[in-house]
């Protein structure tokens, strides 16, 4: 049982786990291609079975040692779920499950520790990012009702509704042809509706877009100060245990001495 938990945890099966991963990503992206599959279908699909298989027998592995807190860990579950559809026949009813395969390279996410860090960071900033989200809303639904009361009439195509204008300005938040597409053909009626679409796009694109970015990065600097940290603790344990150890082999010299 230890020496599996040993393999399992080691760095070189972590490894080839990975290389599995991207292979059986790539085999998957072949069989898109009608041409290559008609050429190679048999061995994109060996390829795709072998790489189940293994991913089956981690899995099962990992149960093995780990038991029932092989379900403490979301990393686990995640993976056990996708495996776990992944063994469903792709057949009848269950057809279209054959296109969710892919979804077997997001155990990238659980296997490569700078991709886990990320993800954590973004569900830590889940709550700050949902304050921002609201920002952005209240925003878009003031500019969407200014700019359909200000520019409906003439431009009904981008700003008739209040569903176009938000269309419309989230295409010029992202700076996709805003200028030469909209914003310009607009001042040639309304020589100053730059008042209102450069501040617009100071607010949403390089404020408000910024905001998200420094509450991702500062999660994710938090989540590396808590492993910083918890190396340093387990560093300071191993110091510990290695003194409790010593010391436990000095009395046993001593007993020793005085037995004989």
């Amino acid at each position: 049982m230890k020496s599996l938990k040993n393999i399992l945890e080691s760095r070189i099966f972590i490894s080839f786990i990975t290389v599995v991963i991207i292979i059986n990503a790539l085999t998957l992206g072949l069989e898109t291609s009608p041409n290559i599959t008609l050429e190679y279908g048999f061995v994109l699909s060996f390829i795709d079975k072998v790489a189940l298989t293994i991913f089956t027998i981690e899995l099962i592995g990992k149960l093995i040692v780990y038991r029932l807190n092989f379900f403490k860990d979301g990393w686990n579950i995640f993976d056990f779920v996708i495996v776990a559809v992944s063994l469903i026949p792709a057949s009848g009813p269950f057809s279209v499950l054959r296109a969710f395969r892919i979804f077997r390279t997001l155990r990238l996410l659980s296997i490569v520790p700078s991709m886990r860090r990320i993800i954590q960071a973004i569900f830590i900033s889940i709550p700050g990012i949902l304050s921002v989200g609201t920002i952005i809303v209240l925003i878009f639904y003031i500019s969407s009702v200014l700019t359909t009361n200000f520019f409906g009439n003439s431009f009904y195509e981008w700003f008739g509704t209040i569903g176009n204008s938000m269309y419309t300005l989230f295409q010029i938040m992202t700076l996709e042809s805003w200028s030469m597409g909209i914003v310009r053909p607009v001042m040639k009626e309304f020589p100053l509706a730059w008042l209102f679409f450069v501040p617009f796009i100071l607010v949403t694109t390089f404020a408000i877009l910024n905001l998200f970015i420094g509450i991702i990065v500062d999660a994710m600097q938090q989540i590396s100060g808590d492993d910083k940290d918890n190396r340093l603790i387990e560093k300071d344990v191993y110091k510990k245990i290695k003194s409790i150890e010593n010391q436990l082999k000095e009395i046993k010299e001593l007993i020793h001495k005085q037995n004989s």
